[in-house]
């Protein structure tokens, strides 16, 4: 039986029409990822939809409204791909819905079931479209960055297809086209010399005093994001400190810096170097500032997990996790706004981590559904012998292990969602490494580390820890449903009649995980087939709630006994 992709020389072709036109393909792509909230959070749930030949069929029931779109695959596990526009019924006639329309009839859907109004919803839409717009004509002239890691960090114009907003920004594209990562942009960072006394820091701060050496002894060197400077500037606290000499603007300098897929955190390909700075802007779902807990939380986290992820490494070659061993930041007088505003999280680079001949690459770019990069999965395995199921066992003996036992033999619970695992592979394109990163969403279960979080301040302890169920619910989640159907998804498109094997091949690795565990009731269940968690992106964003009071909806798992494990030709 072979296994190799079908020839397919582009992924995204039946999606997007070959469109050049920016405004048609973000209006497609818009109507498509809010199709994918609707379906997933809703109408899958309430048993609202179906498929029909070659359609997909969903009631909004509340208002007793039918819509559906073509399809061009059919998933597993419900992260169907779409083709197209979507309709409604009207009387005995299929009208189109554009974007616009859809959103708000998932406003009118959303207010009618919860109960709730957000007035904000509507724009929110607007602004991830436009964003979407506007990336795609500035793309059309740039020029992708030499180094494969950076591009493939660049390389998401369109976000996560399970969001309603995911290319939402605050701002005029005038400021945020200078700093996003999608147009290739590179810029140098500020530098202020802040006498000691207004320092607040903790950890391992070195590398931040390399990056502007020569100054007074008095001060300390804190870099700023460009964009965080024009908006913190004018703070009155700010101004006060420049006026007492006690903050100098030493101006921009040093290597250029590129900003990666979270916007906010830049990374240096001279120097291998990561930087994560607050933004006072609202990217997807918040506004991308540190709390002081997050800082302080960043360093306490580095510290607990070292020993971990050294037992990890050890049992599972090529696993790592990019660490987080200082932040330096503002004090002045404890003004909240300065302090969280300025606050820079030091992030460990790749190079030390990485194998020779290795090749790292963000992995939400290599699963991407509408590829607009060479990190593409289809383009790694274009460059060996093309077995899909081969490339898929190897990716899954790198991925799964170590986060299941971080989780349920270390109580560490992970958050290895597509956009927080860098992928390392070889020069044929086989996943050689995993490398996990940024320990914002990483939390620990209290009853493994109730001595440890003892020694940390209530105020950040609290932020640092999931009981069980939520700690279960966010690993699976970022884990199977986020990373793995997703990046299954991707293979699937290049040969749907492989899915069932795929699945079968993650079913494999968790029951040879569980088996080595005491098989982990946990586990077991998602061995006989019970639904998987998916984190309720509309259903937040409708609420207007912090990412740590997500809810979760189920989702068809295929990991049941019995599911069919034969590749059907």
């Amino acid at each position: 039986m072979t296994t190799s992709a079908a020839p397919h020389t582009d992924i995204a072709t039946t999606v997007l029409a070959r469109t050049t036109e920016p405004s048609r393909t973000a209006d497609i792509v818009t109507t498509h990822t809010l199709l994918n909230c609707l379906i997933r959070e809703v109408s899958a749930p309430e048993h609202q939809m179906t498929v029909v030949d070659d359609h997909l069929l969903l009631r909004l029931p509340r208002r007793d409204l039918l819509l559906r779109t073509a399809l061009r695959r059919v998933s597993l596990v419900g992260a169907h791909r779409f083709q197209g526009s979507v309709q409604r019924l009207d009387g005995d006639a299929w009208v189109s819905v554009d974007w616009r329309e859809l959103a708000a009839l998932v406003q009118d859907e959303l207010e009618q079931r919860t109960g709730l109004g957000n007035e904000e919803f509507l724009s929110q839409v607007a602004d991830s479209r436009e964003t979407i717009r506007v990336v795609l004509e500035e793309r059309a002239g740039a020029q992708t960055h030499a180094d494969p890691y950076v591009a493939s960090e660049q390389s998401l114009v369109f976000g996560h297809r399970f969001h309603p907003t995911p290319k939402a920004r605050t701002g005029d594209p005038a400021d945020w086209l200078v700093f996003g990562p999608e147009t290739g942009a590179r810029f140098r960072l500020r530098y202020l010399a802040v006498r000691r006394h207004l320092v607040r820091e903790e950890g391992e701060t070195h590398a931040l005093d390399t990056l502007h050496p020569g100054l007074d002894p008095e001060f300390a060197v804190l870099p700023v994001h460009p964009w965080q400077y024009r908006l913190l500037k004018d703070h009155d606290r700010m101004r006060e400190a420049v006026a007492a000499g006690d903050v100098v603007d030493t101006g921009t300098g040093g290597p250029e810096w590129v900003p990666t897929a979270s916007v906010r955190t830049l990374y240096a390909p001279e120097t291998d170097e990561f930087l994560k700075f607050s933004l006072n802007v609202r990217i997807t779902n918040c506004v991308r500032k540190h709390a002081g807990y997050e800082l302080s939380g960043a360093v306490a986290l580095t510290r607990l997990l070292q020993p971990v992820f050294a037992e990890l490494a050890g049992r599972f070659p090529g696993c790592a996790l990019l660490a987080e061993p200082g932040y330096r930041t503002l004090d002045t007088a404890g003004d909240t706004a300065l302090l969280e505003g300025f606050g820079v999280i030091v992030r460990s680079g790749l190079r030390h981590h990485l194998r020779p001949g290795v090749t790292p690459l963000l992995a939400a770019a290599v699963a991407d559904e509408y590829p607009t990069g060479s990190a593409h999965v289809s383009r790694l395995l274009a460059r060996g012998d093309g077995d899909v199921l081969a490339w898929w066992d190897a990716y899954l003996r790198l991925l799964l292990p170590p986060v299941l036992a971080a989780y349920f033999e270390h109580g560490v619970v992970l958050e290895p969602h597509l956009q927080n695992v860098v992928v390392g592979v070889d020069t044929d394109g086989t996943p050689a490494q995993m490398l996990f990163r940024d320990l914002e969403g990483t939390k620990l279960l209290p009853g493994r580390h109730r001595q440890a979080l003892a020694g940390i301040p209530a105020g950040v302890r609290g932020a640092l820890t999931y009981d069980p169920e939520q700690g279960w619910n966010r690993v699976a989640y970022c884990l199977l449903v986020n990373h793995t159907a997703e990046m299954l998804g991707a293979l699937a498109d290049l040969d749907p009649a492989l899915e069932p094997a795929l699945w079968g091949l993650v079913r494999d690795h968790l029951a040879a995980y569980a088996r080595t565990a005491a098989e982990p009731p946990r586990l077991r269940a998602l061995l006989c087939g019970v639904p998987l968690p998916a984190k309720a992106n509309l259903l937040l964003r409708w609420s207007r709630k912090a990412d740590r009071h997500a809810t979760y909806v189920p989702v068809p798992s295929p990991l049941g006994r019995g599911f069919p494990r034969e590749v059907v030709r």
